[in-house]
């Protein structure tokens, strides 16, 4: 039984500069629990920008975001990034002063963990992305592949139910990138995750169950034939 979460995106429109720069106009469209769906669309469509509004990075100007059944403005945002999100970014995000097992566990601070039980469940992540043996390597000697691993293994660190990944092969060769796709399928597979990626790579998009194509903030059209269905329904 999938362990992910629904995804209700309802009515939103995200503004900037006191309306005059319209980033989402009218969002709607539901994830199952599960899901792997890929957000594509020109660069500047507002695909990043919807993805931190589910995140709880920003919040919309109007409408309503529902993750598991709980609306994400009315949560504690630390606190629900913490549990039931994990983002993986294009750039990784680690500390260069902290080794691949040290940027897992920091994800972990600030739950009930000790120190032998966060160490123990950082390298356990770190084998599942294939990176035992780099448990102790700092980022600038990691490969761009590598870093991005342990990137996916830090968002995973608190068992989320939602992965968020934001362009994570494009600052990748197309081989790498392949790899890093294949890890989030397995992700989702295994774990039952929901994971929204964001792409411009359109190999990359065809990886997921499903494609919402933006374009100007609003959605422009979904594959497979399936269309979204309304949040409302």
């Amino acid at each position: 039984m999938s362990r992910g979460a629904e995804v209700v995106v309802d009515r939103v429109s995200r503004s900037f500069e006191d309306g005059r720069i319209a980033a989402l106009v009218d969002v709607s469209f539901r994830v199952d629990p599960g899901e792997y769906v890929a957000i594509t669309g020109p660069s500047g469509c507002g695909k990043s920008t919807l993805l931190n509004l589910i995140g709880a990075l920003d919040r919309p100007t109007s409408g309503e975001i529902r993750v598991g059944g709980e609306r994400v403005a009315g949560l504690d945002g630390a606190r629900y990034r913490g549990s039931v999100v994990g983002f993986v970014f294009q750039f990784h995000n680690l500390i260069p002063t902290l080794n691949a097992s040290e940027n897992v566990q920091l994800a972990m601070f600030g739950h009930d963990l000790g120190r032998a039980a966060r160490v123990a469940r950082a390298s356990a992540l770190l084998a599942e992305v294939g990176l035992s043996e780099r448990a102790a390597a700092y980022p600038p000697t990691l490969s761009g592949g590598e870093r991005q691993r342990v990137a996916i293994a830090r968002a995973l660190a608190n068992e989320p139910l939602l992965l968020l990944a934001d362009e994570p092969t494009g600052s990748l060769d197309s081989a790498t990138g392949e790899q890093i796709v294949t890890l989030l399928q397995r992700v989702r597979a295994q774990r039952g995750t929901t994971v929204l990626l964001v792409t411009n790579d359109p190999e990359v998009a065809a990886s997921a169950d499903r494609i919402l194509r933006i374009r100007d903030g609003r959605i422009e059209d979904a594959t497979p034939a399936a269309a979204p269905r309304s949040a409302s329904g």
